[in-house]
């Protein structure tokens, strides 16, 4: 009976997805409409690029970014910090939050997926950071900044905290 009623609700939901992908035309009249995308000679589009670029430059052993918080009022460069390696959200984890136990219907079912860079977890709340010296750096992200990371640094013309300088006495 369990079974019957599983093979139930799974035609349903076939039925219903097809139903909701088969609207193709707006109440407005609209179509949808499709491209063709030409991919590179690896196969890849170019987002597709993109994302394996970033994912290679944030995991490249001995790399060096530049850390910029910059008031979107001003454009005054609040912050500045060297990174030794890469800037971390503090949503990211190393396990899932949540996986199927044994004896789940579906025993396959994760319902958080490992991502592209071997993580799980979302991105935001706070970063951190260790800088060139092997300090740790922990900053909140709040309203009225920009943050701007970048493989090489940008001239500024001023700095209001500039991590670089070291510790007061």
């Amino acid at each position: 009976m369990k079974k019957l009623f599983i093979i139930i609700i799974a035609l349903l939901c076939i039925y219903g997805c097809n139903e909701i992908a088969s609207v193709r035309e707006s109440n407005s009249g609209v179509q949808q409409s499709q491209v063709t995308i030409k991919t590179q000679a690896d196969g890849r589009t170019i987002e597709q690029q993109n994302i394996a670029n970033r994912l290679l430059m944030d995991n490249k052993v001995g790399s060096i970014k530049h850390f910029y918080v910059i008031s979107a009022y001003s454009g005054q460069v609040l912050i500045y910090s060297t990174v030794n390696g890469k800037v971390t959200s503090s949503g990211k984890r190393l396990s899932p939050t949540e996986q199927a136990k044994k004896g789940d219907y579906i025993e396959t079912y994760y319902p958080e997926l490992l991502q592209d860079d071997g993580t799980y977890g979302s991105s935001v709340e706070y970063l951190y950071w260790w800088d060139t010296k092997g300090i740790y750096h922990q900053h909140y992200v709040s309203g009225g900044q920009i943050v701007h990371i970048s493989d090489q640094p940008i001239a500024v013309k001023n700095i209001v905290i500039n991590m670089e300088m070291g510790l007061s006495n």
